[in-house]
Protein backbone atom coordinates (compact mmCIF):
# COMPACT_ATOMS: atom_id res chain seq x y z
CA UNK A 1 0.00 0.00 0.00
CA UNK A 2 1.22 3.79 -0.66
CA UNK A 3 1.98 5.90 2.06
CA UNK A 4 2.67 9.23 0.24
CA UNK A 5 3.25 10.85 3.73
CA UNK A 6 6.44 8.51 4.88
CA UNK A 7 7.42 8.07 1.08
CA UNK A 8 10.76 9.30 0.14
CA UNK A 9 11.85 9.68 -3.91
CA UNK A 10 14.82 10.75 -5.36
CA UNK A 11 16.35 12.35 -8.36
CA UNK A 12 20.23 12.96 -8.97
CA UNK A 13 22.47 13.60 -12.10
CA UNK A 14 23.53 11.08 -14.52
CA UNK A 15 27.40 10.30 -14.93
CA UNK A 16 27.98 12.70 -17.71
CA UNK A 17 26.91 15.84 -15.40
CA UNK A 18 29.58 14.66 -12.75
CA UNK A 19 33.08 15.37 -12.26
CA UNK A 20 33.94 12.12 -11.93
CA UNK A 21 31.99 10.52 -14.92
CA UNK A 22 32.13 6.77 -14.07
CA UNK A 23 34.64 7.05 -11.41
CA UNK A 24 33.09 5.82 -8.16
CA UNK A 25 36.04 5.03 -6.73
CA UNK A 26 36.95 9.51 -6.63
CA UNK A 27 36.66 10.77 -3.76
CA UNK A 28 34.37 13.27 -4.57
CA UNK A 29 31.84 10.57 -5.73
CA UNK A 30 32.90 8.24 -1.86
CA UNK A 31 32.16 11.41 0.12
CA UNK A 32 29.42 11.59 -2.03
CA UNK A 33 27.62 7.97 -1.73
CA UNK A 34 28.26 8.25 2.57
CA UNK A 35 26.11 11.75 2.53
CA UNK A 36 23.36 10.09 0.84
CA UNK A 37 23.53 7.58 3.46
CA UNK A 38 23.91 9.24 6.22
CA UNK A 39 20.70 11.39 4.99
CA UNK A 40 18.86 8.02 4.05
CA UNK A 41 19.30 7.38 7.63
CA UNK A 42 18.34 10.50 8.76
CA UNK A 43 15.15 10.63 6.63
CA UNK A 44 14.76 6.65 8.01
CA UNK A 45 14.79 8.38 11.54
CA UNK A 46 12.14 10.65 10.45
CA UNK A 47 10.01 7.83 10.06
CA UNK A 48 10.38 7.50 6.13
CA UNK A 49 9.85 4.01 5.04
CA UNK A 50 9.65 3.64 1.27
CA UNK A 51 11.85 5.26 -1.08
CA UNK A 52 11.27 5.77 -4.93
CA UNK A 53 14.36 5.55 -7.03
CA UNK A 54 13.90 6.00 -11.04
CA UNK A 55 17.03 3.54 -11.51
CA UNK A 56 18.87 5.72 -14.56
CA UNK A 57 23.02 5.22 -14.51
CA UNK A 58 24.65 7.89 -12.31
CA UNK A 59 22.97 8.93 -8.37
CA UNK A 60 20.04 6.72 -8.68
CA UNK A 61 21.80 3.72 -8.77
CA UNK A 62 23.77 4.87 -5.72
CA UNK A 63 20.47 5.75 -3.95
CA UNK A 64 19.75 2.45 -4.90
CA UNK A 65 22.66 0.69 -3.08
CA UNK A 66 21.89 3.25 -0.22
CA UNK A 67 18.00 2.34 0.40
CA UNK A 68 19.08 -1.71 -0.25
CA UNK A 69 22.27 -1.00 2.48
CA UNK A 70 19.80 0.84 4.92
CA UNK A 71 16.90 -2.35 4.92
CA UNK A 72 19.35 -4.37 5.62
CA UNK A 73 19.45 -2.67 8.94
CA UNK A 74 15.64 -1.76 9.13
CA UNK A 75 13.79 -4.75 7.44
CA UNK A 76 10.91 -2.03 7.14
CA UNK A 77 12.87 -0.15 4.49
CA UNK A 78 10.70 -0.63 1.25
CA UNK A 79 12.30 0.20 -2.58
CA UNK A 80 10.30 0.92 -4.71
CA UNK A 81 12.38 0.54 -8.37
CA UNK A 82 10.27 2.89 -10.91
CA UNK A 83 11.00 2.25 -14.27
CA UNK A 84 9.85 4.99 -17.25
CA UNK A 85 9.92 2.70 -19.68
CA UNK A 86 10.16 -1.46 -20.72
CA UNK A 87 13.90 -1.33 -22.04
CA UNK A 88 15.49 1.32 -20.10
CA UNK A 89 18.70 -0.69 -19.67
CA UNK A 90 19.28 -1.36 -23.56
CA UNK A 91 22.11 0.85 -24.14
CA UNK A 92 24.19 0.49 -21.45
CA UNK A 93 26.31 -2.01 -21.24
CA UNK A 94 26.75 -5.42 -19.97
CA UNK A 95 28.33 -4.09 -16.24
CA UNK A 96 25.53 -1.46 -15.93
CA UNK A 97 22.51 -3.55 -17.08
CA UNK A 98 24.02 -6.42 -14.55
CA UNK A 99 24.24 -4.02 -11.74
CA UNK A 100 20.45 -2.39 -12.65
CA UNK A 101 19.09 -6.08 -12.85
CA UNK A 102 20.43 -6.90 -9.69
CA UNK A 103 19.15 -3.73 -7.96
CA UNK A 104 15.68 -4.62 -9.58
CA UNK A 105 15.73 -8.09 -8.11
CA UNK A 106 16.58 -6.91 -4.65
CA UNK A 107 13.78 -4.26 -5.38
CA UNK A 108 10.57 -4.54 -3.13
CA UNK A 109 8.20 -3.41 -5.46
CA UNK A 110 8.88 -2.47 -9.48
CA UNK A 111 6.49 -0.36 -11.22
CA UNK A 112 6.65 0.12 -15.39
CA UNK A 113 5.22 2.92 -16.47
CA UNK A 114 5.42 2.68 -20.07
CA UNK A 115 5.94 -0.24 -22.66
CA UNK A 116 8.33 1.80 -25.00
CA UNK A 117 10.41 4.99 -24.93
CA UNK A 118 8.85 8.57 -25.25
CA UNK A 119 10.51 11.79 -25.71
CA UNK A 120 8.28 12.34 -22.34
CA UNK A 121 8.96 9.86 -20.17
CA UNK A 122 12.09 10.00 -18.08
CA UNK A 123 9.70 13.39 -16.96
CA UNK A 124 6.30 11.09 -16.47
CA UNK A 125 8.97 8.84 -13.87
CA UNK A 126 9.74 11.34 -12.26
CA UNK A 127 6.42 13.24 -11.82
CA UNK A 128 5.43 10.18 -10.67
CA UNK A 129 7.77 9.58 -8.11
CA UNK A 130 7.02 13.13 -6.79
CA UNK A 131 3.01 12.68 -6.66
CA UNK A 132 3.99 9.41 -4.52
CA UNK A 133 6.31 11.40 -1.94
CA UNK A 134 6.30 14.14 0.69
CA UNK A 135 9.95 14.60 0.75
CA UNK A 136 12.89 14.53 -2.56
CA UNK A 137 16.19 14.20 -1.72
CA UNK A 138 18.23 16.09 -4.47
CA UNK A 139 22.12 15.39 -5.92
CA UNK A 140 22.15 18.08 -7.92
CA UNK A 141 25.07 20.56 -9.05
CA UNK A 142 22.84 23.71 -10.17
CA UNK A 143 23.02 22.46 -14.24
CA UNK A 144 19.70 23.04 -16.23
CA UNK A 145 17.89 19.10 -16.47
CA UNK A 146 16.06 16.54 -15.67
CA UNK A 147 16.83 17.18 -12.21
CA UNK A 148 16.35 20.69 -11.98
CA UNK A 149 12.96 20.02 -13.47
CA UNK A 150 12.18 17.10 -10.90
CA UNK A 151 13.21 19.80 -7.94
CA UNK A 152 10.87 22.81 -9.47
CA UNK A 153 8.12 20.37 -9.98
CA UNK A 154 8.45 19.35 -6.06
CA UNK A 155 8.83 22.22 -4.89
CA UNK A 156 5.65 23.52 -6.98
CA UNK A 157 3.63 20.72 -5.72
CA UNK A 158 4.32 21.24 -2.04
CA UNK A 159 6.72 17.96 -1.74
CA UNK A 160 9.91 18.98 0.41
CA UNK A 161 13.18 19.20 -1.03
CA UNK A 162 16.43 18.68 0.81
CA UNK A 163 19.50 19.08 -1.87
CA UNK A 164 22.82 17.49 -1.23
CA UNK A 165 25.41 19.29 -3.55
CA UNK A 166 27.92 17.71 -5.88
CA UNK A 167 30.87 18.72 -6.56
Amino acid sequence: MEDREHSCCFTGHRPQKLPWAMNENDPRCLRLKAELRARLEAVYELGYRRFLCGMAIGCDMYFAEAVIALREEHADVILEAVIPFGDQPGRWNQAQRRRYNAFLDRADKVSVLQVDYTPDCMMRRNRYMVDRSSLLLACFNGRAGGTMNTILYAERSGVKTVIIETE
